[in-house]
């Protein structure tokens, strides 16, 4: 069984952490490393790039404030930005954080099992770049998830590209003799993640592949009439809410 959402922590990254080095670089050699010595590459050069056809094929979906877990550099966030719509990165890694904000998006250090502004208000939830992987536990990050979104939201994930479905112990590492701390994770292709979805109550919404990528849309359910309309702006702020302009997001500091 999964730990209760409150006791999850951020994992600890530090100055010297080779996905943070990646970051600040814009560039790898960087792979998750399993405990059996298998590697996974990372696309740094890609997450730290423009979106690309792909990615606007997710954007493109986003309805209502949309909340990029695992957000990265940004690039997603950025874009959503850009196209003045309302969005907020989380990740767990102060130098990704930064990052985002250096493209114009807003972002929290914040793993999605801690409090998050804005709960039960988002229209879209991103699982995007493997984060689908985030806790080692997709049924939990599913439910979680189900919890933050506004009723009748959006979960946008990408899957690998075959009928994988594992959980692991990795660490992130340069290929160098650097690695990081070792942490839970998981992979999943498009048929394990409709397993989850279908014990979750979560309707698919759409599937879809473009670049070489998988994605699925999941639908959480509708609430009553009497609840709270879906597509309602969420209001981001990390310590205490100021009244926001338009649709634009706040981040009071």
């Amino acid at each position: 069984m999964s730990a209760p959402y409150e006791t999850r922590r951020l994992l600890p990254w530090t100055a010297d952490d080779p996905y943070v080095h990646a970051l600040r670089t814009g560039r790898g050699p960087l792979f998750l490393r399993r405990s059996d010595g298998w590697l996974l590459p990372l696309d740094v050069e890609r997450w730290c790039a423009r979106p690309d056809e792909a990615d606007l094929t997710v954007l493109d979906r986003c309805e209502g404030a949309v909340l990029d877990v695992g957000c990265g550099p940004g690039r997603l966030v950025a874009e959503l930005a850009a196209r003045g719509r309302t969005a907020l990165g989380i990740d767990v890694s102060e130098a990704a954080v930064a990052h985002t904000a250096r493209l114009g998006g807003q972002a929290l250090r914040r793993s999605v099992f801690q409090p998050l502004p804005g709960e039960r208000r988002w229209g879209t939830a991103l699982l995007i770049d493997g984060n689908l992987g985030i806790g080692g536990d997709p049924h939990a990050l599913l439910d979680r998830l189900a919890r933050v979104l506004a009723p009748g939201g959006l979960v946008i994930a990408e899957t690998v590209p075959a009928d994988v479905d594992e959980r692991v112990q990795v660490h992130v590492t340069d290929g160098r003799g650097t690695a990081g701390a070792p942490f839970p994770w998981a992979r999943l292709g498009t048929p394990a993640l409709l397993r989850h979805a279908r014990v979750l109550g979560l309707a698919v919404d759409g599937q879809w592949s473009a670049g070489g990528r998988c994605f699925v849309a999941l639908r959480t359910r509708s609430a009553s009439s009497s609840a709270e309309p879906p597509n309602r702006t969420a209001v981001i702020s990390s310590q205490r809410v100021r009244k926001p302009s338009a649709d634009s997001p706040v981040a009071s500091r």
